[in-house]
């Protein structure tokens, strides 16, 4: 059984690697081009190539550069769209390998359509983080296991943003 988190939680997760694709976009250009429903399928279709993999959940892991005001509607970030495997794995090629490191994250569930993925972020980024006087680490991923459903009422994506040390 998964563990859901209906309110914000902090959580140690240990260090990870997942093997995937990847691309550089801000959310317009997601929205605009369906860039991120195209390196999905070619995931998905793909998949067999990575060899041994710890689950089947795909992991959207977001890099963020450290700037100033940034803004993700209008500023290019990346987006890897993976497996996790086990720690070593080498990519087939055109994919990329990428070791996330022992962290602790601020995690919640979000649930409801994928469109309004962006409601959970904001209660994330912006009220946890003041109320709690954390700081978000330039990078955060999604797990989209068996309960995604892209844009029906009944989805659920574990989100895991990354906490600067204190």
């Amino acid at each position: 059984m998964q563990t859901i988190y209906h309110q914000p939680t902090i959580v140690d997760i240990p260090a990870f690697t997942v093997i995937g694709v990847t691309y550089d976009a801000n959310l317009q250009q997601i929205v605009e081009t369906n860039i991120g429903t195209s390196a999905y399928k070619s995931l998905i279709s793909r998949k067999d190539e990575i060899g041994p993999r710890l689950s089947e959940n795909v992991h959207l892991v977001q890099i963020y550069p450290m700037k100033e005001n940034f803004n993700p509607h209008v500023d290019a970030f990346t987006q890897i769209l993976a497996f996790e495997v086990p720690e070593g794995s080498a990519p087939p090629k055109g994919m990329i390998v990428h070791n996330l490191p022992a962290r602790s994250y601020v995690t919640m569930t979000h649930i409801g359509p994928e469109s309004e993925l962006g409601r959970t972020y904001d209660l994330l980024y912006n009220d946890w983080m003041r109320q709690n006087g954390r700081q978000p680490d330039g990078y955060d991923f999604e797990v989209w296991d068996e309960r995604y459903k892209h844009d029906q009422e009944d989805n659920e994506i574990d989100v895991f943003i990354a906490l600067k040390e204190l």
